[in-house]
Parts: structure tokens; C-alpha cells; sequence
């Protein structure tokens, strides 16, 4: 007896990757992989994001090829690659168009951020390429819609897979990071990436940071002061005289020279999406706590290692039920979405029920709410801690408790 052809046999789904890494890329293109594969669709890899459709094209088989989901960054590779960028948006747009028929890829699924996805909306929409978007972003701020109760109190947050492994790891950093304040009793700014968002700078707290810094809430002249005499009172509080302060890379400083408030750059060039480079903020930070408190002060930039490792569990679930839902959406052909956490829920409980999904199209990009933060106390207060417990647990603290007693001189 013949078997019955699988719902999308004789079709092709691609998938790419696009700007910034995080640790559950690779989770995100094995869970995808898999499900379309059980559909029956042949599954191609796009190589660098939108590059690897430009020119000639540059495509890899996925189909019945293994593949790890927990190695951290994406196989596929990525770049922050435009389509529609300036003056070579048409020529873009027609040698994706080209490519797509070449390759006969019937239906794209663009993991990435609102950049990525707003792209592949785009070409839904002007073109009438199939897409389906897939969220990813260690920022953790495109607008997901998804609810954070917490004692009854509806918070309308964001969860999106990569920023549960980037926030487990930061709070270990953070941690591991006392024990050199603590030799040298020094202030430690620590740098944490977050260009227009301070969701994973509260990360830092739950490892030990005191103090953090974030966009949302620039350092005016009006309130810098205030920050360095909570510097003082926190520093000289500690039994061991030490303090972490966390900043955003993104963080709007108060520049005496300039008299503006503004970012610092690392480099004033900027990608395909119109974005310049951010970096060095702790350094400013730094310089400037020390000369007002007059308390050794030094900058730490954790960079690239939020990204970078091994795709936690949490993350690796999280973008199981994500696929389930692209699942539906692929079956129903319902194009021009993305899946998404319908709510904070605990490991156990993600699951595909609590998923919905949102339009590519009205994502955009979400600061951290005014509730998770006492900008008086320059703090992440306990509804943000309440919400990144859900996904990280506080690291073991690393002590050494100790009270030598002094020895006195002979006479």
C-alpha cells in the first residue's frame, strides 16, 4: 500500500539568520529545521542573513543533515545585511526575488530581531514572499506582548530566546567579578550590551551589582551627583568596601565639556540599518566616580561573552514551543507572523499553549517599563527580579567571610 504524501512534500523552506549572535540561534534553526522536516518540506540554510541571497546566492542542504542545538551562535552565519538599504534597495530586492525562484524556496523564516523581520515583512508585503519571522535578540526589547503577572499586577514585558543564556551568564560574570573588587577594594564599572534597553543590564543585580545605569533613565546633571553620593553611601555601607555598578553600553551620560547628554561612541561608522557602534561608557564612568568620590574606580566591558556559550535550557525549551507554533502557522499558511511568548512562565509550563503570535510588521523595538526600575535608587527593583527569576537562578555567592583580628605592636 502507498504511503501518503506529508502535508508540504515537494516544497522548500529556508531559513536564515540575521544580525547580532546569541546562544540559541542554532536552537532556533534545529527546532524549525526538525518540525518543517516532519511536514515533509525540503529545508535549505541560508548562509549570512540576507548576503546569502544577493549575487548568485549562497545555500546549504538541511535536510536529514544532524545538527547541534546547543552549540551557542549560529552554523549559518550572519551579517547585518539590508534589502531594502538606500539606493541598492532595487537591485537587492530583484536579486532576492531571482534567487528565490532559482533555488524554488517556496516559504523564508527569518530569525532575528526587528531589523531582520522587518525586512522579510517587507518583502511580504511588497513582493508577496511567504515569510514567517522567529524572535531573537539578547536585548530582549522587540514588543512581544507578552505578561509578566506579577502579584496580580499585569506588566506587558518581553521575552524573547537569547536572552535567557545572555542573562544566566552575566549574573555569573557579575558574580565571579566581586572577589577582584573585593582584593582591592575598588568600584567595578561593568559595561553589559544594551543599545537603547536595560533589560539585560538588571541581569548584573541578581549576580551582585548594586547600582546600574540603563537608557532608558539618562545620568542628567541634575541627578549625576545624586548618583555619586549613592556611590559613596553604598561603597562605605559594605563591610568589605567594595561595589559593582552596572552600565548599558547604550547608557546617555551627562558630558561636562559638551554639555550634552549622549551616548559614547566606539566608532562613528555605522551598518546597513543605520546603527553606529557603541562602546566605553564604563571607562567615562569610571574616570568620573573616582574623581567625585575619590574611591579607585575601574571599567570592565563584558563585550562579546553575553553572547557567546552554549544555549541554556531554558532557552532551548523556550525555542521548541516557539517552533510548534511557527509549526501552525506554517500549516495554516498564515504568513507575515512571528510566535511568541504569550506569558512569563517558569520552565515547566512552556509549553505551546501558552504561545501566540504577533504581526512582523508591528513588533518594533520595547525600552524596559518604568515599574522595574526606582530611577531615585539608580536599582532594578523586586518586579524585576520576580521576572528574570522565572529564567535564571541566582548564582551561588562567592564568600570568603573573615574578621582577622588585629595584632597589635609590641612596645
Amino acid at each position: 500500500m502507498a504511503q501518503p504524501k506529508r502535508i508540504c512534500e515537494g516544497k522548500t523552506l529556508a531559513i536564515l539568520t540575521g544580525g547580532g549572535d546569541t546562544a540559541a540561534l542554532n536552537a532556533s534553526i534545529e527546532a524549525i529545521k526538525s518540525r518543517a522536516s516532519i511536514l515533509g518540506y525540503k529545508v535549505y540554510g541560508i548562509l549570512k542573513g540576507w548576503k546569502g541571497l544577493l549575487d548568485d546566492g549562497d545555500i546549504v542542504e538541511l535536510t536529514n543533515q544532524p545538527y547541534d542545538g546547543v552549540y551557542g551562535g549560529t552554523a549559518l552565519r550572519s551579517s547585518r545585511t539590508n534589502p531594502f538599504s538606500g539606493d541598492k534597495a532595487k537591485e537587492r530586492v530583484a536579486q532576492i526575488m531571482r534567487n528565490l525562484k532559482r533555488y524554488r524556496i517556496d516559504v523564508l523564516v527569518t530569525i532575528g530581531g526587528d531589523d531582520t523581520n522587518g525586512a522579510a515583512k517587507k518583502l511580504y508585503e511588497q513582493e508577496g514572499v511567504p515569510v514567517i519571522g522567529f524572535p531573537k535578540t539578547i536585548d530582549n526589547d522587540l514588543n512581544t506582548r507578552t505578561i509578566h503577572n506579577y502579584n496580580g499586577q499585569l506588566i506587558n514585558a518581553v521575552l524573547c530566546p537569547g536572552f535567557p543564556s545572555a542573562a544566566k551568564g552575566i549574573a555569573e560574570f557579575t558574580s565571579r567579578l566581586a572577589t577582584t573588587a573585593e582584593s582591592h577594594s575598588r568600584i567595578i564599572v561593568l559595561e553589559i550590551m544594551g543599545r537603547d534597553a536595560g533589560w539585560l543590564c538588571g541581569a548584573a543585580m541578581m549576580g551582585g551589582a548594586e547600582i546600574s545605569l540603563i537608557p532608558e533613565f539618562p545620568v542628567t546633571k541634575e541627578n549625576k551627583q545624586a548618583l555619586f553620593e549613592k556611590v559613596r553611601e553604598i561603597y562605605s555601607k559594605t563591610k568589605k568596601h567594595f561595589l559593582i555598578v552596572a552600565v548599558s553600553e547604550g547608557l546617555r551620560w551627562y558630558d561636562e565639556k559638551t554639555g550634552k547628554v549622549d551616548v559614547v561612541y566606539a566608532s562613528s561608522e555605522v551598518d546597513d540599518f543605520g546603527h553606529p557602534r557603541f562602546g566605553g561608557v564604563s571607562g567615562v564612568v569610571a574616570s568620573e566616580i573616582e574623581k567625585a568620590t575619590g574611591i579607585q574606580a575601574r571599567a570592565q566591558n563584558i563585550g562579546y561573552y553575553a553572547r557567546s556559550g552554549d544555549c541554556r535550557n531554558y532557552d532551548k525549551r523556550f525555542v521548541s514551543v516557539l517552533a510548534d507554533r511557527a509549526m501552525d502557522l506554517l500549516l495554516r499558511e498564515d504568513y507575515g507572523k512571528m510566535p511568541v511568548l504569550s506569558k512569563i512562565c517558569s520552565y515547566q509550563e512552556l509549553e505551546e499553549f501558552n504561545t501566540s503570535t504577533v504581526d512582523m510588521g508591528n513588533i518594533g523595538n520595547q525600552p524596559l517599563p518604568e515599574v522595574y526600575y526606582d530611577q531615585s535608587e539608580f536599582h532594578f527593583n523586586e518586579r524585576y527580579m520576580d521576572f528574570l527569576s522565572y529564567m535564571v537562578d541566582k548564582p551561588k555567592a562567592i564568600r570568603f567571610d573573615y574578621n582577622f583580628p588585629k595584632v597589635k605592636p609590641f612596645e
